[in-house]
């Protein structure tokens, strides 16, 4: 049954997620219907309406269905001890997600998203490789976040790349792990005898530091959880209902309509919604995991089916939706709720490691 359920919800996504991408990284069009008359417009087709409307019931029914069941209990059971084992390679995993595409976007002549063109190579760069070698990370990833936000008044289309407030955060709640520069110096500065230890007052700065955040690092996977349910309705709402224009004509670009013959405003509309309905669900942490598996495998099908889509732009989302599948949904999340009690699940908790099954 579980398979079976998979398969559904699969279905349904895959009818309308590769044009849920950054529909403006490979279009510039625009015009046509906006916003609530769009939505009518679509909606006045009755094929369009049966397809939206069953597609919704369907996926609250495989939900509800799913609730009701729960099947392959041991399964996800083992699954969820597997994906604990791999907590400690979380902030590696953060700072290359962010470190990779900060270094490219600064070769590259943009400023964290491609549609902000400022050429501010050697700051980029430089956060980039200093979070890939997890060197001063916390004091890196602050210097990042605090540069978005400052240029975020100037450029509102970093709205687009929303996705590194939530990565910085993160990094800033769990420091550079290992293997890291940190982790390695730290531990030499930290040995009695050491040469270094004499003469880096630095590692001791550190650890105070450390045992002030350590509190707070169970929240890594709430803000990044929240921060990605922003960044996903955002561009459900912004990109592709209000101004619907620019998706129909990526729907044109790439005959999309050939691969599933729906109407062009169906696929855009759907899209839209999607992207809604899964910020929504992160937002407030309902079947977490599930939905960072199904956006992970929607990313991948978007950079094959829209080829001038820019990698490099995704790379951030691939690490963090791959956070929240070894996690879960941190505290605050209604998954908490939904999950069968049991002792593993209370001590995941503490952790910081809950999610959905």
């Amino acid at each position: 049954m579980a398979g079976r359920a998979g398969a559904i919800v699969a279905s349904l996504w895959l009818l309308v997620r590769p044009v849920a991408a950054h529909v403006r990284y490979v279009s510039d069009e625009g015009g046509g219907p906006t916003g609530l008359d769009f939505i009518v417009d679509v909606l006045s087709d009755p094929l369009n309406a049966v397809l939206l409307g069953g597609g919704a019931v369907a996926t609250l029914g495989v939900a509800l269905a799913y609730l009701q069941f729960r099947p392959a209990r041991a399964d996800l059971a083992v699954l969820r001890e597997t994906l604990s084992g791999y907590r400690d390679l979380i902030p590696w995993m953060l700072r290359l997600s962010l470190g990779l595409p900060l270094v490219g976007a600064g070769f590259a002549g943009y400023f964290f998203s491609p549609e902000v063109t400022w050429s501010v190579r050697v700051f980029q760069v430089a956060i980039g490789f200093f979070l890939l070698f997890g060197l001063a990370t916390r004091a890196v990833a602050a210097v990042g976040l605090l540069a978005y936000l400052a240029a975020l008044p100037f450029a509102p289309d970093l709205l687009l790349a929303f996705e590194y407030v939530p990565g910085f955060i993160a990094i800033l709640l769990l420091g550079g792990g290992r293997p890291s520069a940190d982790h390695m110096l730290n531990q030499v500065a930290g040995t009695p005898g050491t040469i270094y230890g004499r003469f880096d007052p630095v590692h001791r700065l550190a650890n105070w530091f450390n045992g002030v955040v350590e509190p707070y690092e169970r929240y890594a996977p709430t803000v990044v959880r929240a921060g990605l349910g922003v960044a996903f309705a955002y561009l459900g709402i912004v990109e592709k209902l209000l101004a619907p224009g620019t998706g129909l004509a990526v729907v044109e670009k790439y005959d999309l309509t050939a691969v599933v013959p729906v109407d062009a405003g169906l696929w855009v509309l759907g899209a839209g919604l999607t992207e809604l309905a899964l910020g929504v669900a992160l937002f407030v942490g309902v079947f977490t995991r599930g939905g960072a598996a199904v956006a992970f495998l929607m990313f991948t099908l978007t950079l094959f089916g829209l080829p001038d889509d820019p990698v490099l732009a995704h790379v951030t989302l691939y690490g963090m939706v791959s956070m929240l599948f070894i996690t879960g949904s941190g505290p605050f999340a209604v998954d908490n709720w939904l999950r069968e009690p049991s002792g593993d699940v209370e001590a995941s908790d503490r952790a910081g490691v809950t999610g959905d099954d």
